[in-house]
């Protein structure tokens, strides 16, 4: 019965080990996948606004929203969101990704 016991819990941990590592690539793999879809979506704007005085400003807003994710939201901040909408209206990025990207300049 002890051998039957040790086969079992071997079995088990096997199973979990297996299920945890798979879990685990699909977590990642959608982290990548975000982080991909953020920089490609930021990409275009940051390099456009580099220069641009109101985004650069809004840096250390940017940081507090970033890492206090979303729950900051400073003046600054505002602002530079609403002018990058204003300067590409088509822009299908998110306030969040907008907030890394005047991060990246």
């Amino acid at each position: 019965m002890t051998a039957f016991r040790l086969f079992s819990a071997a079995a088990l941990l096997t199973l979990a080990t297996s299920a945890s590592a798979t879990s685990f690539v699909v977590t990642t793999d959608a982290i990548v996948g975000g982080v991909a879809a953020t920089s490609e979506a930021t990409s275009d704007v940051s390099s456009s606004l580099r220069d641009d005085k109101i985004v650069l400003a809004a840096r250390d807003d940017a940081a507090s929203f970033v890492a206090s994710q979303g729950a900051i939201r400073g003046v600054q901040l505002e602002a530079a969101l609403e002018h990058i909408r204003q300067q590409a209206p088509s822009l299908a990025a998110n306030d969040l990704q907008l907030a890394q990207a005047i991060l990246s300049l």
